[in-house]
């Protein structure tokens, strides 16, 4: 969601803390232990851009300022596993870091020879393949699905062959980068009418090759749902119940909290996909900011309205806390079947030349465990202390509450927002209910009002201050932002099942928004609407972003004068548009503003800051 001048009252949290900059060197992070993890917990990270980092001139030091290789420093931190992807045939042009399986071998043998283990990730791409896109290679883009199994086995084959050669064979394969959609587009995409029979063919192919290769290899099945449960068992229901494909060991998960859901979240989720299929779990990528700054040209994902969603402060302590909540979460997996985690690219500051993607820059800067000179942050010491047994345990307590702000409009009750961020001393953040003294102040004049609250943290209250600025203008819509509420409250949700609130950055314009995605076709409406409303013109908006494609897709306004329509568009993710009805007149003080959708299966995207008021 986003602030908007044309709204009842629009609350956006910014805490005064954010807005200082401090060294992230400088900082100190305090950690506890982990009584219950073991000692074989997988502490991992995903390095595939190393070698090109070094490449282009990519320096690392240790906290003292001691040049180091990376792997050096982060076995000297606790890691014990690194993670590789390997892209078939990629063009070193497009960027991305070139991960060939040459590169991956001399990474395995690197690790080999410092005691890591290593994961090896199968893209079966010759570029990035995420839910997003999950692009044949170029060599296999007019094969037939037979021919495409046959070619993942011989390719898996290939490759593996090679690292036996070498004496180098890696740990663990995952057959696949986050599959949720399936992989090998078009013949393996999800959803398909085949319930996924060629996915599976695909995926059990690339098994087979592993295991015959070596059956001491473990063998992981990843998807990107951390903090969605209902995805998760969807796709592994079809894989493993529909299509017999069980012969995999582990089922990783991509979890950024910023993206899929809370903590509590995820860890229902890991629990019960650990209880219901009898597998191991690992998070296999995760993140967290240390900086809202961006050092480059190229836009981050993680930004502010990021750590807000996500829950943990942007400082090296918030990027340390966050990591072991992750840990402990897996510690805590019943039968010991969470069995560890790794941080991806930990490594990819800001190194001229190392982007993502040809003539882009670096959009992870924020998200490594480096300053942008390439000193290790002291967020690395979490590995070695959450084993560290020695260490006291110290609970963290009320550090600040958020400042809220917002819009109201002039000589009607302000709803003020029930919750706050508070940050706490280990820098993780919780939304808390607010007990404001005035609950619903009226102002008759515009301008700028000061308002104020408590939250109570460990039985002690805390103070919360709001500065709210009157307008003339008015809102109409009950919850049109979903940031008060966070549900579909005030809506009438006609058609199939499909919507939902969404609290994940670039899927909202602030922290909350409705949201629609369905592996099958579906068409919904969703109305609200008004009585006795004032004669006159009046003005209807809506802010969407979304994957596109809808074969209908509307905003309307319904009176007595008639109906009036505007299509809406969207391009790609995180891409917002907004569409507008201006003169909708209301002559019997009625109207009906609704979104109507017909859409096929997979579509997906979000509606945010529905406005609907009295023009002037």
């Amino acid at each position: 969601m986003r602030k908007s001048m044309l709204k009842s009252l629009v609350i956006s949290t910014l805490a005064a803390s954010s807005l200082l900059m401090t060294s992230p060197a400088d900082a100190a992070v305090q950690i506890n232990p982990i009584k219950n993890l073991s000692a074989d917990f997988i502490k991992g990270a995903d390095v595939s851009m190393l070698p090109e980092l070094e490449a282009l001139g990519g320096k690392f030091y240790d906290m003292d300022g001691t040049e180091m290789d990376e792997l050096v420093l982060m076995k000297k931190y606790g890691i014990n596993w690194i993670r590789v992807r390997i892209w078939n045939n990629p063009d070193h042009a497009n960027g991305g870091g070139y991960t060939t399986a040459e590169r991956a071998l001399a990474m395995t043998k690197r690790a080999h020879e410092l005691g890591m283990k290593v994961l090896i990730d199968f893209h079966y791409s010759d570029f990035w393949a995420d839910p997003g896109k999950q692009y044949a290679p170029k060599a296999w883009e007019k094969q037939t699905a037979s021919q495409v199994s046959k070619s993942v086995y011989d390719y898996t084959k290939k490759v593996l062959g090679d690292f036996k050669k070498a004496g180098h064979l890696p740990e663990m394969v995952q057959v696949g980068n986050e599959i949720t959609n399936g992989m090998i587009w078009p013949l393996g995409k999800l959803p398909a009418q085949d319930d996924g029979k060629t996915l599976a063919l695909f995926v059990e192919s690339g098994l087979k090759a592993v295991h015959e290769t070596d059956p001491h290899i473990k063998t992981m099945i990843h998807i990107d749902k951390g903090g969605d449960n209902a995805a998760s068992q969807a796709f592994y229901n079809q894989l493993i119940k529909d299509n017999g494909v069980n012969d995999f060991d582990i089922i990783g998960l991509s979890y950024y909290p910023f993206w899929h859901g809370n903590m509590e979240a995820m860890r229902n989720n890991i629990n019960d996909l650990a209880a219901r299929y009898g597998k191991e779990v690992i998070i296999v990528e995760t993140a967290f900011g240390y900086t809202n700054e961006n050092f480059d040209d190229t836009k981050n994902p993680y930004d502010a309205q990021a750590e807000l969603v996500g829950g943990f402060r942007s400082t090296v302590q918030g990027q340390a806390t966050g990591l072991r909540t992750i840990m402990q979460s897996l510690a805590d997996v019943p039968g010991g079947k969470g069995i560890g985690m790794f941080y991806w690219e930990p490594d990819w500051y800001a190194v001229p030349g190392a982007g993502a993607f040809k003539d882009k820059g670096d959009e992870w800067d924020n998200l490594v465990m480096f300053d942008n000179k390439g000193r290790a942050l002291e967020s690395w010491k979490v590995f070695n202390d959450v084993s560290n047994q020695s260490l006291p345990t110290i609970k963290p307590v009320f550090k600040e509450a958020d400042m809220v702000t917002g819009e109201a409009g002039r000589g009607v009750p302000a709803k003020l927002p029930v919750k706050t961020r508070v940050t706490f001393s280990d820098d993780h953040a919780e939304n808390l209910a607010i007990t404001w003294d005035n609950p619903a102040p009226v102002f008759e004049q515009a301008g700028d009002y000061t308002v104020k609250g408590t939250v109570i943290v460990d039985g002690e209250k805390h103070p919360v201050t709001g500065r709210i600025t009157v307008i003339d203008k008015v809102n109409l819509f009950k919850n049109g932002n979903f940031e008060q509420a966070q549900n579909l409250a005030g809506w009438k949700i006609a058609g199939d099942q499909v919507l939902n609130v969404v609290t994940k950055a670039g899927d909202a314009l602030d922290t909350s928004a409705m949201h629609y995605w369905s592996d099958k076709a579906f068409k919904f409406t969703a109305s609200q609407e008004f009585t006795g409303l004032a004669d006159g013109k009046y003005t209807v908006a809506v802010s969407t972003q979304g994957g596109g494609g809808q074969s209908k897709y509307q905003l309307m306004a319904v009176t007595s004068a008639g109906t009036q329509v505007v299509d809406i568009k969207d391009t790609k993710w995180n891409e917002w548009h907004t569409f507008t009805i201006r003169d909708v007149e209301v002559k019997d003080g009625k109207c009906t503003v609704a979104v109507t959708m017909e859409a096929a299966p997979g579509s997906w995207g979000s509606l945010d800051n529905f406005e609907f008021y009295k023009q002037k």
